[in-house]
């Protein structure tokens, strides 16, 4: 388990969401900087939408 917030925790994140590539460079996520998928978490995460809120 990767502490909140971490590379680790980013890369678990967003392999769970589907992305086990950037989406440009097309390499594993594993290889880049915490700062880039950070990035890319931002731009995913927020697409999803959480289906307490839907029903709401």
């Amino acid at each position: 388990m990767a502490h909140f917030g971490s590379k680790g925790w980013l890369v678990q994140q967003l392999k769970d969401m589907g992305i086990r590539r950037h989406p440009i460079g097309q390499k594993k996520v594993e290889a880049y900087k915490a700062s880039v998928l950070y990035g890319l978490y931002q731009k995913y995460a927020a697409k999803r939408v959480d289906p307490q809120e839907k029903n709401a």
